[in-house]
Order: C-alpha cells, then structure tokens, then sequence
C-alpha cells in the first residue's frame, strides 16, 4: 500500500490546445476560469498603455508555460 500515489489535484498552468497565438491567454483563462476574451482585451490593454508591457509578459509566458498534455483530467 505505501506505493500507490495519492491523485495530485492541484491546479496546473498550461498554455491551451486551443489558441490563436500561442495559447498562452487561453491557458490563463483556463486557470482562472474566465472568458479567455477578457485575458486577450488585458494583454491588449497592457500592451498599449502599459508601454508595451503586455508584449514583454506575453512572449515570455509563451517561452515558459508548458504545453497542455494530450491526456488531460480536469
């Protein structure tokens, strides 16, 4: 008995299957459970008054976040 896993359910970030981009916005809406519009009008939003601070953080999360597994359990 001291072998069997107990099920991780923590929630995890990955970038979405189903992207425009690079999913990472889809990913994040994922996680937060919001309208990934919302995250996409942020990152705009950011982009344009945040003096391309939205760009920045939008290229490095698309480098960091790991893609979502081919099997995925929510």
């Amino acid at each position: 008995m001291g072998d069997m896993k107990e099920p991780d359910f923590r929630k995890r970030l990955y970038k979405s299957r189903n992207k425009m981009i690079f999913g990472v916005c889809g990913g994040i809406a994922k996680y937060f459970d919001v309208d990934p519009t919302l995250i996409r009008l942020a990152v705009v939003f950011l982009s344009f008054f945040g003096i391309g601070c939205g760009i920045l953080v939008y290229i490095i999360a698309a480098i960091v976040m790991p893609n979502e597994p081919d099997i995925f359990i929510e």
